[in-house]
């Protein structure tokens, strides 16, 4: 079989066209992958929507209500960044169904990757930052509660720290967030992950990837993690709107191989998800996400080659 991954038509949907937001690169980045043959129909897998059941595990019920409801005040919409609709609290909830059914595929495959996720924003009664309910928070306490999992190790590549995450979890022995990011950025009041580590702007390749291979070669042995939840944000790029960290396209596929080579020879399964990306261009970004899923392709066909 091929490398498993989640998507589904819900998560893009016709948008205010000036929106800082790309909504439209979910189904750009499912177009890129089918074009180029590493999306089929014999690997697609597509998601159920998460209950609320499930949102419940992160997120407050009156925040959760209020949202799917239309009735967050004005700050609350201000802060969300996003204009409510019907379609925003569909695509919202298939989106955390998908990292959960990421996962489930990970652990019982190795690997898997999300065409979404990565909404480390969401707090636990307030969206913010494009952000509503915070999937991989979601997620981790789901397989804990259902015992899929005993440690989750989240490591959040996204050039913004993971602030809504952190605040999530921060009681969470057994979920340990990590984020690398760019310390002189959104948001201004950062959180306390377990492990934060700031970068200074315009740090570039190969600063970066020696971060990120001490980074894992210092915690995986230290946590031993039954999954890692990994952020492979691409808004760390040279060219994104929204980044700093000057990263380049190859930049992007050696950390993107870097870690999930540096998981599997642990034996510990990884689920991707894609994370931020702002790029006006949003061929270009879709490609960019795409480095993911093509870099995470390869090492799932060298290992089954032996």
């Amino acid at each position: 079989m091929d490398l498993p991954l989640v998507y589904h038509p819900d998560y893009s949907f016709a948008f205010p066209a000036p929106h800082r937001f790309p909504m439209d690169k979910f189904v750009r980045l499912h177009d890129h992958l089918s074009a180029t043959r590493l999306l089929h129909a014999q690997n697609l897998h597509q998601p159920d929507a998460a209950s609320d059941e499930l949102l419940l595990l992160a997120h407050d019920a009156d925040y959760v209500s209020r949202f799917c409801n239309n009735e967050l005040d004005a700050a609350g919409q201000r802060r969300m960044g996003l204009p409510w609709s019907e379609h925003l609290v569909a695509r919202t909830k298939r989106a955390v169904g998908g990292t959960l059914l990421t996962a489930e595929l990970a652990l019982q495959h190795g690997l898997a990757c999300h065409l979404a996720g990565g909404t480390h924003h969401a707090h636990y009664d307030f969206a913010s930052g494009f952000c509503i309910f915070n999937d991989l928070a979601i997620t981790s306490r789901y397989l804990l509660a259902t015992g899929k999992a005993q440690r989750v190790l989240i490591f959040d590549c996204d050039v913004h720290q993971g602030d809504g995450t952190a605040r999530i979890l921060e009681d969470d022995s057994d979920i340990i967030t990590v984020s690398v990011h760019c310390e002189n950025n959104f948001p201004v009041r950062k959180a306390h992950s377990d492990w934060d580590i700031p970068l200074p702007r315009q740090l570039g390749d190969t600063g970066y990837l020696k971060v990120v291979a001490d980074t894992l070669d210092y915690l995986l042995p230290l946590y031993q993690p039954d999954l890692v939840l990994y952020d492979a944000g691409v808004d760390v790029h040279a060219a994104d709107a929204l980044g700093h960290l000057s990263l380049s396209d190859a930049g992007i596929a050696a950390r993107d191989s870097q870690v999930i080579n540096t998981c599997l020879a642990r034996d510990i399964p990884v689920c991707a998800v894609i994370g931020g990306g702002y790029e006006k261009d949003r061929d270009a970004l879709a490609k960019r996400h795409g480095i993911l899923h093509h870099s995470a392709a390869q090492i799932w066909q060298a290992r089954a080659l032996g």
